[in-house]
C-alpha cells in the first residue's frame, strides 16, 4: 500500500512540476526515466549485496509519465488539465503497471520469509502468508488510493512551479 502511493506521489508531483516548470511536453518522461533509473541502480545494489533479482521491484514510472505528457500536449498545455486529466492517467495507470509488475515477480511474502530483518524484534516477523497476491491485500487498496491522490498531488507540483517562480523573483531584486 505505502509502496503504490509513494511511488505515485513521487511520480506526479515531479512530473508536474517539471512538466509546468519548463513548459516541454515531455519532460514528465524524461523525469520518469531518470527517476526508473535510479530505482536499477539501487536494484543492482541489493543483488550484488547477494539478494536474488526480485527481491527490489522498480516501480513502472515511464508509461504513467508518457501518459501525463500526453494530456499537457493534447490540451495545449491547460495546467488545470494535467492536474484533471493527467493525474487521473497516471494515478490509475501506475497502480495498473504496479500491480502487473508485481504478478511477475515472486511472491513478497515469500522473500520477506527467506530474507526477514535482522533488526525486527520477533513479534514483528511474518507468520502466515495471505491466500494469493492481491485478494484481501493492501496492494489494491494502495492502487485505490494512489489514484483518488494522485490529482491533489499533481496539483501540489503545479503549485510547487509557482512558489519557485516566485522565490525567483523575490531574490532577483537583490541583484
Amino acid at each position: 500500500m505505502i509502496f503504490t502511493i509513494g511511488q505515485t506521489m513521487m511520480l506526479v508531483v515531479g512530473a508536474s512540476y517539471y512538466l509546468t516548470f519548463t513548459g516541454v511536453p515531455g519532460t514528465a518522461t524524461y523525469y520518469a526515466l531518470i527517476m526508473t533509473t535510479y530505482t536499477w541502480i539501487a536494484k543492482g545494489a541489493w543483488f550484488s549485496l547477494g539478494y536474488p533479482y526480485s527481491f527490489i521491484v522498480p516501480p513502472i514510472w515511464i508509461p504513467s509519465a508518457l501518459l501525463m505528457d500526453l494530456a499537457y500536449w493534447a490540451t495545449k498545455k491547460n495546467k488545470h488539465s494535467l492536474i484533471l486529466m493527467g493525474g487521473v492517467l497516471a494515478g490509475m495507470s501506475m497502480s495498473l503497471f504496479n500491480m502487473i509488475n508485481l504478478i511477475t515477480i515472486d511472491d513478497p511474502l515469500e522473500m520477506a520469509f527467506k530474507y526477514p530483518r535482522t533488526t525486527l524484534p520477533p513479534y514483528m516477523t511474518p507468520i502466515e502468508p495471505q491466500v494469493g497476491k492481491f485478494y484481501d491485500s493492501p496492494v489494491a487498496l494502495g492502487a485505490g488510493a494512489a489514484a483518488v491522490l494522485a490529482p491533489t498531488m499533481t496539483a501540489l507540483g503545479c503549485k510547487l512551479t509557482t512558489w519557485t517562480y516566485r522565490w525567483m523573483a523575490a531574490w532577483s531584486k537583490w541583484d
